[in-house]
């Protein structure tokens, strides 16, 4: 299968790219919402994944990849739930702002500008390679 690129979402008080780093990897639990989850099933092993820390920040601030694929998700205390596996790639030299990715033409549409609420969402190669360029 062709690899594809994705985005996360996660408040930076509750889990950070910095804690990622620290801990080397970690379980991408706590997804419940049914499109978020259907996109952590199409993960694959290998898949880039951009870190975004929501609420406070705002920002695309690094870059993990997929080191497990989707498997049940142990907080799930009732539901079929499932969770990644994700380690980091690598910190943006410069974090993206929500503001430079909706002002720019390549990113302007990204689901996470149009589902703000979903925390789990595909984006383009174009896209995220944009998003690179942004944090050089």
């Amino acid at each position: 299968m062709a690899k594809q690129w994705w985005l996360v979402k996660s408040e930076p008080e509750a889990y950070s790219f910095a804690q990622l780093e620290k801990d080397g990897s970690t379980a991408w639990t706590g997804v419940r919402n049914f499109q978020a989850r259907n996109n952590l099933r199409a993960m694959k092993k290998g898949d880039s994944v951009l870190f975004y820390h929501s609420v406070s920040d705002k920002q695309v601030v690094g870059v993990a990849k997929v080191l497990r694929e989707a498997y049940p998700d142990p907080t799930a205390t009732e539901g079929d739930w499932s969770c990644v596996d994700l380690e980091p790639a690598k910190a943006l030299a410069k974090p993206v702002p929500l503001d430079a990715l909706k002002a720019d033409a390549v990113t302007q549409n990204l689901p996470l500008i149009r589902q703000s609420r979903l925390s789990v969402t595909p984006v383009t190669k174009e896209q995220f390679d944009r998003i690179i360029k942004l944090g050089t």
